[in-house]
């Protein structure tokens, strides 16, 4: 059961030493809830609840991408990584040579978008080692880079002129981004 709510009581069961939570859930199915009370041991996952963030400013930015890049005659990916790159949101690793190939896989199953370079090597010993720089696909990015990524990308299609949306309305997005 995956499920919000709120802790609308919580104290400690002095026999055992243990907290005690009672839950105020955004659900009316007792029969569902019922089953799990009767189960020996439950795993329970409690967190801060985080609405799940508008997806239209990185659909607006492919879009764009796109028209840029089949005016332009070039590759989209390619387009997507020099600009990824030029930004700089990357995480760098130093791997094994042995497991380069198994990380750089893991890394880019996440999506499309995310993708690696090895940019350097290094021996520890008699080991050699990889320096990889693992880049973050654009729909993870926060606003900031968010913003960015998309308002150097409309200046490049407005001096191709690729017609964009209102400023006002891509603030809108980049604000709904965020939430």
């Amino acid at each position: 059961m995956n499920i919000t709510g709120t802790i609308k009581d919580f104290n400690l069961d002095y026999k055992t030493g243990k907290a005690i939570v009672t839950l105020l859930l955004n659900s009316k199915d007792l029969e569902e809830i019922e089953k799990l009370s009767k189960l020996e041991k439950l795993k329970i996952t409690i967190k801060k609840f985080f609405k799940k963030r508008s997806n239209d400013a990185n659909k607006y930015f492919w879009k764009l991408l796109q028209e840029l890049c089949e005016l332009a005659e070039i590759d989209t990916m390619e387009e997507y990584i020099r600009r990824v790159k030029q930004l700089g949101i990357f995480r760098r690793f130093k791997i094994e040579k042995d497991n380069v190939d198994t990380f750089i896989k893991m890394w880019e199953d996440k999506g499309i978008a995310w993708f690696c370079e090895i940019c350097d090597t290094e021996y520890i010993g008699n080991t050699e080692f990889k320096i990889i720089n693992a880049y973050y696909g654009s729909s993870s990015f926060n606003t900031k880079q968010m913003s960015r990524l998309i308002n150097e990308l409309i200046q490049d299609c407005k001096s191709c002129g690729i017609e964009t949306k209102p400023q006002e309305e891509i603030d809108s997005l980049l604000r709904s981004w965020g939430k």
